[in-house]
């Protein structure tokens, strides 16, 4: 059975869209997914279930949230495969001198538009850098995700996509997670 990693966008953000993390893990219990487990207050869950494509996952908890609690939050599911795929495949890791507790990844819930990824030019935002993955933007920003322009809000007006970020070590703690299911 597969492991999932689900990312959800702007919960319990200044008392906004609160969401509890036993009521998150209580409704994907009832959604079917096995071992359920959740990281931070921020929306991250891991869990197993029958092979199902990530977005109709998505789809489903999405639905459960609104149903359940009356607000629509954007879903990003990944398998932990394109989780480790992705981990490996960061460009900042191979230079040198990158402050890894620096380092954060977008994930766009959906591939952009080729024709969007043009827009990404204007967003250039000096010390901050970004390269454009498949379906995620890693991000090195030297001075701190709080202070960059290059955030999920940039990302989706540029790009027309919903997207969630979380930093270096939330994705590796997913990672991590997911393979111990």
């Amino acid at each position: 059975m597969p492991a999932y990693i689900a990312m959800l966008r702007g919960i319990n953000v200044s008392g906004q869209k609160l969401v509890r993390m036993e009521r998150l893990r209580e409704s994907c219990a009832m959604l079917g997914f096995r071992s359920v487990e959740t990281y931070v207050q921020s929306g991250n869950i891991v869990f197993l279930d029958a092979k199902k494509s990530p977005s109709n996952l998505s789809k489903s908890i999405g639905q459960a949230i609104l149903r359940e609690l009356g607000f629509e939050v954007p879903v990003v599911v990944r398998t932990s495969r394109e989780m480790r795929d992705l981990i490996e495949g960061n460009p900042f890791l191979k230079e040198s001198g990158v402050d890894q507790s620096k380092l954060y990844v977008t994930f766009l819930l959906e591939a952009a538009p080729k024709s969007a990824l043009k827009n990404l030019e204007r967003l250039s935002s000096e010390p901050d850098r970004f390269y454009i993955g498949r379906k995620e933007i890693y991000l090195y920003c030297p001075g701190g995700y709080g202070r960059t322009k290059l955030s999920n809000a940039a990302f989706e007006k540029a790009l027309s996509v919903k997207a969630t970020t979380r930093n270096w070590k939330t994705v590796n703690t997913l990672l991590e997670m997911a393979s111990k299911l």
